[in-house]
């Protein structure tokens, strides 16, 4: 028994791990364990969580870390924000109580408040939550009307006038505007930062989105090698997929296709993509995560009035909208396909809809 009032180390852990592995858990356990104690429940105030509570949290991490283990290639630590995705998933699916997965998932809310504070890795921000008729509930999703207000709005978003249409006084105004958005000094503005304030990056990622709701963890991991304009396909391959099981084919809008070759020219000029064969990049050179999402996102909902006050806005509110928009377009299987779910339920099937077909629904989607 540790001090904390029950075993550090739960006894179905101890039998999963060896012993150098138990070594090394431990070490890892017991911060954790202290801060849900200490700091857990408002770490500004100092104050956390009652001992009943650090236990049933820290019984739930041990078996969601089992259940990581079991379904994976073994032993590993820290979780992933793409493990709790996957366990969320699996809870879903499951016959589980919604009572015992809403608990679940507060404790890994818990688990990744933890990283966030004391190792400043992402929030996580789960797809759903679970209700009270034991079913899985997605996030606030765009609508179809505001699908196509947050298109319109990518494809203006940041844009200003072009540099050869402005007077000399214009250009000045303008200049230090691009300053301010590149983060670049004054003097070293040139005519050619308007063409990146103006570019395609944000237009592509955004569509892209909207056309095959992809996760943050599917941005981040996003690669040239991915996109066939000449097809009008995303190609995500089984190493890059989320669930790291197939390879994927999703449909993308003839203006998404358009969008993304655009986006490939202009991307090869741009030093920060030299070395890497990454998709998109932030202004700092690098990957797009959950946080810098939810904020582009919110700024496009700005950008096209939107009005998100009481709404759990996110990059999943993107996914959510194809996936029901897909579903009443052309049934759920194509839903399915186009988000690369491997069983939403047991009945449904890959893909029953030509990718042809799934093109059409996007482009009644808007």
């Amino acid at each position: 028994m540790s001090e904390y009032g029950f075993p550090l180390v739960p006894e179905e852990t101890r039998e999963y791990l060896n012993e150098k592995q138990l070594v090394d858990y431990r070490a890892y356990r017991e911060p954790f364990v202290q801060w849900l104690s200490v700091f857990g429940k408002d770490p500004d105030t100092v104050e956390g969580y009652a001992t009943q509570t650090v236990k049933r949290t820290a019984y739930r991490i041990g078996k969601w870390e089992r259940w990581v283990w079991s379904n994976g290639d073994g032993y590993t630590i820290p979780m992933s924000r793409e493990d709790g995705d996957e366990y969320m998933r699996y809870l879903a699916t499951s016959d589980l109580s919604s009572s015992h997965c809403s608990n679940t998932q507060a404790s890994l809310k818990r688990y990744f408040k933890w990283r966030h504070v004391e190792f400043d890795e992402e929030e996580w921000e789960p797809e759903f939550t679970f209700s009270s008729n034991n079913s899985a509930n997605p996030r606030d999703y765009l609508t179809e009307s505001e699908r196509k207000e947050i298109r319109e709005a990518a494809l203006n978003y940041g844009s200003i006038p072009s540099y050869d249409s402005l007077t000399p006084t214009e250009r000045s105004k303008w200049k230090r505007h691009v300053s301010q958005v590149l983060r670049k000094p004054l003097s070293e503005v040139t005519p050619d930062d308007w063409e990146v304030v103006n570019g395609w990056k944000i237009t592509s990622l955004v569509w892209t989105s909207l056309d095959t709701g992809l996760r943050p963890i599917e941005v981040e991991r996003a690669r040239t090698s991915w996109v066939d304009t000449d097809n009008k396909l995303l190609r995500i391959p089984v190493q890059d997929s989320s669930k790291n099981e197939n390879n994927w084919i999703v449909s993308l809008t003839t203006r998404t296709a358009d969008a993304l070759e655009r986006w490939l020219e202009e991307r090869a000029q741009y030093e920060q993509y030299q070395e890497t064969d990454a998709l998109w990049l932030t202004r700092e050179g690098n990957p797009y995560q959950s946080g810098s999402l939810r904020r582009l996102i919110r700024k496009l909902c700005d950008e096209a009035g939107i009005d998100i006050e009481n709404r759990k806005m996110s990059w999943y509110s993107i996914r959510h909208s194809v996936g029901t928009g897909m579903a009443k377009e052309r049934g759920l299987a194509a839903a399915q396909a186009q988000l690369r779910h491997e069983a939403i339920q047991t009945t449904a099937k890959y893909d029953q809809v030509p990718v042809d077909e799934r093109r059409d629904a996007l482009d009644k989607m808007g």
